[in-house]
């Protein structure tokens, strides 16, 4: 019961540390639309960000199809086999 916990938690520390780094997406993304250009810096903070976002990817999945919650099983698989170390 605690390794699942551990577990739990760990995942939950990943994911909000993940989201964090989102924050500041939109008004971002809306800088063109609004008629002004992207800085260097910020083009490269959109970068980060958006590699985040991808991080986020199988957990939103997860969260937002419907019947997703019979797919968690496939996800959990998916995410472990990952962590393998593959042969060469």
């Amino acid at each position: 019961m605690q390794k699942m916990l551990a577990a739990q938690n760990r995942e939950r520390k990943q994911l909000l540390g993940e989201m964090v780094k989102v924050r500041g997406l939109m008004p971002l993304l809306m800088k063109p639309r609004n008629g002004e250009r992207w800085t260097a810096t910020e083009r490269t903070a959109l970068l980060d960000q958006l590699r985040a976002l991808a991080h986020l990817s199988p957990y939103l999945v997860v969260m937002v199809l419907p019947g997703s919650f019979v797919v968690l099983p496939v996800l959990a698989w998916w995410l472990d086999r990952r962590r393998q170390n593959r042969a060469s």
